[in-house]
């Protein structure tokens, strides 16, 4: 089975490496181009280059020239391993049996390209990993492969992605594919009627309103790392929130309630919650206490929500 491999990031390359060490015809690479300025180097492309496997860098998948090179590839699949542009139909219909992607929800719950920020802000306690087909739509082709992956009390979309959704994704992106190969693929339509959509995630969803409670405070910090950073105001500036707990307290929701070698405690709607780990006005991330001293930050000094301009 040939098969063309689009992706970048280090999860396109585990992914790309894993088919390959599984057996499968690998007949050419689509991932990003390189960016001005940018440094690090694009992990599929090494992966690609030292395989000496057919690479191409389109700006944009759509484009006439790039659809040709795919044709010229002759591929029976299309394996999707984080690609954040859509695949124009002309391309899919050039594989025998059009392309695959990997999401990382339950589909049809949470399409979209934040779908575990918005999972873990929105108190879900599970989410999964769907591989299903590509179509025109978003996240929305028939269902090869679920896993159901816990979503612990402390999970923040880094530690869920990295621990669990990214491990197992590389595994099943595999499977579905040799599923495929040995035709034992059994696609099944996703339910319409329980699709969610949610959008990709901008810091202007993620200000921090401390009159909530303090568990939805809390869910939202933890959704919103490692991008784009759950933020309240202070002195006029930004202040980002990326690591945090519940704890015990009551006050006016904002105010600051204490401050301690392991950051500082600020009030909620129902509570309180302490912060570990800040972002002050585009700096460095640096532990909330360290920047507490250096800001002179006192109980009673009060925190503002932040509100979308």
């Amino acid at each position: 089975m040939r098969i063309v491999f689009l992706g970048q990031a280090p999860f396109g390359r585990d992914c790309l490496k894993a088919l390959v060490d599984q057996g499968e015809k690998i007949v050419g690479v689509l991932t990003i181009p390189e960016q001005p300025g940018q440094k690090a180097p694009n992990p599929v492309k090494e992966l690609a280059l030292e395989l000496g496997l057919p690479l191409l860098q389109p700006p944009k998948l759509k484009d006439q020239a790039v659809i040709d090179w795919v044709a010229s590839l002759k591929p029976d699949l299309l394996v999707l391993a984080y690609v954040t542009q859509f695949v124009p139909k002309a391309m899919i219909d050039l594989a025998t049996y059009g392309g695959i992607n990997f999401h990382p929800s339950l589909l049809p719950k949470y399409r979209g390209g934040s779908a575990m920020n918005w999972a873990i802000i929105n108190g879900e306690t599970e989410t999964g990993i769907t591989i299903h087909q590509i179509d025109e739509g978003v996240d929305s082709g028939p269902i090869i492969l679920q896993e159901k992956v816990p979503i612990d009390p402390d999970d923040s979309v880094k530690t869920l992605y990295f621990g669990k959704i990214y491990p197992l994704g590389v595994k099943m992106v595999a499977e579905a594919v040799r599923l495929i190969r040995e035709g034992k693929a059994k696609p099944v339509p996703q339910d319409e009627s329980q699709a969610t959509f949610q959008p990709v995630i901008k810091e202007k969803d993620v200000g921090i309103d401390w009159t909530k409670p303090t568990q939805v405070i809390y869910n939202l910090i933890r959704g919103s790392d490692p991008t784009p950073g759950a933020w309240c105001v202070f002195r006029g500036e930004k202040l980002k929130i990326w690591e945090a707990r519940p704890t015990s307290g009551k006050g006016t929701p904002g105010e600051v309630l204490a401050l301690s070698d392991d950051g500082f405690t600020v009030a909620t709607g129902d509570g309180a919650i302490l912060a570990k780990r800040v972002q002050y006005t585009g700096g460095g991330k640096v532990p909330a206490a360290d920047w507490a001293k250096e800001q002179g930050l006192k109980v009673g000094d009060v925190l503002e929500s932040g509100r979308a301009e």
